[in-house]
């Protein structure tokens, strides 16, 4: 059975959070071979959506998403009192 992770959250500072996002899911390529979509809701710019498909080992996907977030310290360019909401799918 694949997994399918929808992550949302709110960012404050666009052009920061690119390149973190971009150095999430390169760690995520490597560590998981799950290659990351990264998208951005139509009227609202602030707010983004990383897609991961075709997960298989959610605990060690998971485990290196928290680390990889934890080390690109991903809150700093969130918008104050956000925080990033995690949706698990099964195909």
């Amino acid at each position: 059975m694949a997994l399918s992770y929808y992550i949302y959250y709110r960012v404050a500072k666009p052009g920061q959070a690119q390149v973190l996002v971009r150095d999430i899911q390169a760690v995520l390529k490597t560590r998981c071979s799950i290659a990351g979509r990264l998208v951005r809701k139509r009227d609202d710019s602030s707010n983004w959506m990383e897609i991961y498909e075709g997960v298989r080992d959610a605990v060690v996907f998971e485990r290196n998403l928290a680390l990889a977030v934890q080390t690109a310290h991903f809150d700093d360019v969130m918008e104050p009192g956000s925080a990033r909401h995690m949706e698990c799918f099964e195909d």
